[in-house]
């Protein structure tokens, strides 16, 4: 075989130290590379309404690395993640900063617009001046920064007034609010996002389905004053600074479809309108919220909450954050949000006054199903009647899973605790399997006692769910000794216990004393 000649070999050899030479740039040769990027402490948050949003990241050293440092780093954000890829940092490129700042580091860019889609990275330059590889992409999308934007109504249920049940006297409110509105699309979508809320909680669902997996959402505020306050014992004067109402925001993009949608919402009452002797409450359950649709050629549509939405009552008989959820199956409407189905019965929504707070965006993490237990023992009490042992105290619902009865079997849960948590129940539709957990309430349990029970209670049928909010376990600890580890997890049993609604409350079961706490617990 013939050899290449001395210029051949020489063209190989370079073009071989360029490829090296990029790739070793792609990877960057600093000792540290940045990570886990957050704004404005939430990883990729749904939305984001400061107009000088703060980005945040972790520099982690590679493996036997020690005393490393930042000195120095630089931010690019662009309107799209391949315009960020490309290099086309069009919003902002702060140059290289010379500054050990990882936290907290203001947006200081093109002015953001309402509803805009923010793509950005981090790279960092260590103590010996190496540059790592950029950080891999994170986003944030705006919320309706002036609140003239905003052209939705707030509504609610047309069988209730904007009284709360105290102010009617009401120990036992009314069937949970669904409410719908069908729209059609005959083009291209490009995206779609949704901004609103619901007071006291609200599930969004789109097309048939659920949309989001937070629950109990949105989080709880001081919605608004309440006149006559200052006489309920409550220790605290109603003058503070703001009022604010929390709003949420969903990508719906992948749930839009040519011809027929809808989009729907089951309303509870929550903190908002809680009925219990130490609670003033705001008012019957209100919805509020737009979709915004961009088609491929530009356009746009807006899906607004107004009077032209429907009204009717849920198979949630009842519900409060304090006194427990009541569920009836035999009152579904099944495909009561999906295209297709006939809602002539159901009446036209009535128009609500707008809580006094200001609406923000939702700057916390959610509520969500973080953990789920499986029963260690189930006891046998009688006939439908059972004793389920979880083996650790949580906050959240049991869910039951594929049981099968007849039409009007009750099941009912009690949730064994030393203090009142509510009550909850099930009622069977029949015909098949059935399945069910509780929707804006939760529980504080170890144990749970059912009755009415049809058949054998399998282990697979009940699950205990933990609700808390998703903030993120970022320490640990062990020892060589059994007890102190066990302590130590009770510990962190008690802090997720007492967060709801990124609150840190003294006590899980709704917090059952008037003045909230920073996560003090017993053992």
């Amino acid at each position: 075989m013939k050899k290449p000649s001395a210029k051949v070999a020489g063209l190989l050899l370079a073009a071989c130290l360029v490829v090296s030479g990029a790739s070793s740039a792609a990877r960057g040769s600093a000792g540290i590379v940045p990570g886990k990027l957050t704004c404005e402490y939430q990883t990729d948050p749904s939305v984001v309404d400061a107009q000088h949003p703060r980005l945040s990241w972790i520099n982690t050293a590679a493996a036997g690395l020690r005393g490393q440092e930042q000195r120095a780093y630089q931010i690019e954000v662009a309107s799209t993640e391949k315009a960020l890829r490309d290099g086309m940092a069009d919003l902002w490129n702060s140059g290289k900063v010379k500054s050990p700042q990882s936290t907290l580091v203001k947006y200081a860019g093109k002015p953001l617009q309402s509803r805009e889609t923010c793509w950005w990275r981090v790279r960092v330059w260590d103590g010996k001046g190496n540059v790592s590889a950029w950080s891999e992409p994170a986003r944030w999308n705006m919320g309706i920064l002036d609140p003239s934007e905003w052209k939705c109504r707030w509504i609610g249920a047309p069988w209730q007034g904007e009284e709360s049940l105290e102010a009617l006297s009401q120990d036992v409110p009314p069937p949970a609010p669904l409410l719908r509105k069908s729209f059609g699309v005959d083009k291209e979508v490009a995206s779609a996002y949704f901004y609103g809320t619901g007071l006291g909680y609200f599930e969004l669902y789109m097309n048939g389905e659920k949309v989001g997996d937070d629950v109990l959402a949105p989080n709880q505020t001081n919605y608004g004053k309440r006149p006559g306050l200052e006489k309920r014992g409550i220790p605290v004067e109603d003058n503070f600074r703001e009022y604010r109402v929390m709003y949420v925001g969903y990508d719906v993009t992948d749930r839009v479809r040519r011809g027929e949608n809808v989009l729907g919402a089951i309303l509870g009452n929550g903190f908002y309108n809680a009925k219990i002797h130490w609670v003033m409450a705001f008012g019957s359950p209100r919805f509020f919220g737009e979709l915004h649709i961009t088609y491929a050629d530009g356009t746009q549509d807006v899906i607004l909450s107004d009077g032209s939405w429907k009204a009717s009552e849920s198979a949630i008989v009842s519900d409060g954050v304090y006194s427990g959820e009541h569920y009836d199956a035999r009152r579904e409407q099944p495909g009561w949000c999906a295209p297709g189905f006939d809602d002539s019965a159901w009446q036209p929504v009535a128009l609500r006054k707008a809580p006094e707070g200001k609406l923000v965006a939702q700057n916390g993490p959610p509520d969500r199903v973080m953990e789920r237990l499986e029963p260690v023992k189930i006891e046998k009490l009688g006939e439908g009647r059972y004793k389920v042992d979880f083996g650790q105290e949580i906050s959240g619902w049991l869910h039951l899973k594929d049981v099968e009865g007849a039409p009007g079997q009750k099941i009912d849960i009690r949730y064994i605790c030393e203090s009142p948590v509510g009550s909850n129940s099930y009622t069977m539709k029949g015909g098949g399997p059935e399945s069910y957990h509780t929707r804006f309430t939760w529980y504080v349990f170890r144990e749970v006692e059912l009755s009415g029970w049809p058949g054998e209670l399998r282990p697979e049928q009940v699950t205990a769910e933990a609700v808390y909010s998703d903030v993120a376990t970022t320490g640990c600890f062990e020892c060589s000794n059994p007890l102190f580890n066990t302590i130590n997890r009770i510990w962190w049993r008690s802090q997720t216990d007492n967060m709801h609604g990124s609150v840190a409350s003294d006590c899980p079961h709704r917090d059952v004393r008037p003045i909230r706490a920073t996560g003090r617990s017993r053992v």
